[in-house]
């Protein structure tokens, strides 16, 4: 399992700094709506990492798509993550409560 990183140009280079390898450019909403799909797809990928402002431009049907994916596990970092807390997705991935 892999982590995916997805966003613009800026977001994703301290990623890639950081030694992420899957990290992907996507400048406009059209190669993001593009670029996400292609990453549910992907097999290898276990957890997906997205701007939270990028989460707010993805069409409604893949952001729900998106906030109920278990694999790859789906986060938002920047604000508020489609109202669960990275706890809860942490539950809902793993399937127990890691603070207890």
């Amino acid at each position: 399992m892999e982590i995916a990183v997805i966003g613009n140009s800026e977001f994703i280079l301290g990623f890639r700094l950081a030694g992420i390898r899957k990290t992907f450019a996507a400048e406009n909403d059209e190669q993001l709506a593009a670029t996400i799909t292609s990453a549910l797809h992907d097999g290898d990928i276990g957890i997906l990492v997205l701007n939270s402002s990028d989460m707010e431009r993805v069409p409604r049907r893949l952001r729900t798509t998106l906030e109920n994916s278990v694999k790859p596990t789906v986060i938002a970092i920047g604000g508020e993550e489609g109202g669960l807390s990275m706890r809860e997705r942490i539950k809902r991935s793993v399937g127990v409560d890691l603070w207890k």
